[in-house]
């Protein structure tokens, strides 16, 4: 499954205009990626420019059991830095969001958390987030 949740309200999003960098923090490992506005949606997994979105888009592995459409909490990621450059969370979003372990203020779902480019990001992926069963080591 993968596309857009015709069962919840649609996202007012605001795109980036400009590039700008997301180092995302996976399982203590630190990858840069640079976004190129001109290249969103770089596939059709979550919103167009989320964070689920961009980082499937270069490589790095995110579960998102729901496809990327607000229906499940596996794609949690906290917002280390930045979150203020991004969409406000929607109530869909926080009901998907009390499911998921471990949430902080900083918490969202990946294929909601769109950044306008305003400023750089910094995200961790949790590690209780990596589905063992997709892993190939």
């Amino acid at each position: 499954m993968s596309g857009t949740n015709p069962y919840i309200d649609q996202v007012d999003l605001e795109l980036p205009k400009k590039p700008y960098k997301i180092t995302y923090i996976v399982e203590g490992v630190r990858t840069d990626v640079e976004v190129n506005p001109e290249e969103i949606p770089y596939s059709s997994t979550g919103l167009p420019g989320s964070l689920l979105n961009t980082a499937l888009g270069h490589g790095l592995d995110v579960d998102h059991a729901c496809g990327g459409v607000c229906a499940c909490s596996t794609c949690h990621v906290i917002v280390k830095q930045g979150l203020e450059s991004c969409n406000d969370s929607t109530d869909d979003e926080e009901d998907q969001l009390d499911e998921a372990p471990a949430l902080t203020i900083h918490s969202r779902l990946g294929c909601q958390c769109v950044p306008n480019g305003s400023m750089d990001l910094v995200v961790e992926v949790p590690n209780w987030n990596r589905n063992a069963t997709k892993e190939g080591h």
